[in-house]
């Protein structure tokens, strides 16, 4: 399966602008609530894919309601990060390990990609269409990972897992400017750092195969950080107020985690960030 970019999708007339956004945010809520990760994996493609065709493609409505929790498999279980064991990517399970935390931070990825469409209103038809394919890409991600963990005699569940992407989530429910801050500008801007790392690890290790899969998610969580730098930027123009700021008072209001070095400035500089808030985050890791 190929990413969908949005330069491949079409422009629709303002008279549809009403119908397409009500059916998207329809079909996003009914992939978030489905609990069957090759359901899900489906559905948030499918997403994607009916944006090239008539709104009445897309699948039925749900009705759009306030749940606040995902569907999700009864496995993996999940637990404190501190009861996660640490193992050696050297070893086949300690690689197995590793894929799959990668694993669930993808299936967490696409709840929080569908989340984002569902939940806030009046947001622009534009928004929506960034966001279901982003949704598609986490859920490519996913299934590339999971496929590769079968491969290896595991599969999604077969270890825990912690919650901390949905718990930021549940924070910024209620304020989508704090959710564009912290979640693709925080926790998933903090992949771009941390991926270069746990790729040399598993080639290193001989897997070359999670290698590559970890090369396409690198490519394209710089386009998904990008998209929320850029509408975390719009609804700073719309309340007035400056985003560097503002990043920095949404971060401590709402206790986000400071990313530690070492930082990759190049991806996050191609994922819009601007020196001067990359030269802060330096500052508030402690200058290094």
């Amino acid at each position: 399966m190929s990413p969908i970019r949005r330069t491949d999708l079409p422009k629709f007339s303002m008279q549809s602008f009403t119908d397409q956004a009500t059916a998207l945010r329809a079909s996003a809520k009914h992939a978030f609530l489905e609990t069957e990760p090759d359901a899900k994996v489906r559905l948030a493609r499918t997403l994607a894919i009916c944006l090239n065709k008539s709104p009445t493609s897309i699948l039925p409505p749900s009705q759009v309601g306030d749940e606040c929790s995902p569907g999700r498999p009864a496995r993996p279980n999940l637990v404190s990060p501190r009861e996660l064991a640490h193992r050696s990517p050297a070893t086949l399970v300690g690689r197995a390990t590793l894929i799959h935390a990668i694993a669930h931070i993808e299936f967490n990825a696409i709840n929080l990609a569908l989340d984002i469409i569902w939940r806030f209103e009046n947001t622009p038809l534009e928004f929506l269409q960034d966001w279901a394919v982003v949704a598609s890409e986490e859920a490519l991600h996913f299934s590339l990972l999971r496929a590769h963990l079968q491969t290896l005699g595991y599969d999604y569940g077969d270890f825990p897992a912690h919650n901390g992407l949905w718990e930021m989530a549940l924070k910024t429910k209620d304020d989508l400017l704090a959710r564009l801050a912290l979640v693709p500008r925080t926790l998933e801007a903090r992949g771009l750092d941390v991926s270069p790392a746990m790729r040399d690890k598993l080639a290193q290790a001989g897997d070359a195969r999670a290698a590559e899969i970890l090369d396409i998610i690198l490519r394209d969580e710089i386009g998904h950080v990008s998209i929320g730098n850029r509408w975390f930027r719009h609804y700073c123009a719309l309340r007035g107020v400056d985003p560097i700021d503002v990043f920095e008072t949404l971060s401590t209001e709402f206790d986000a985690p400071i990313p530690r070095p070492p930082f990759n400035v190049g991806a996050r500089l191609e994922a819009g960030f601007v020196q001067k808030e990359i030269d802060r985050l330096i500052a508030r890791a402690g200058g290094h």
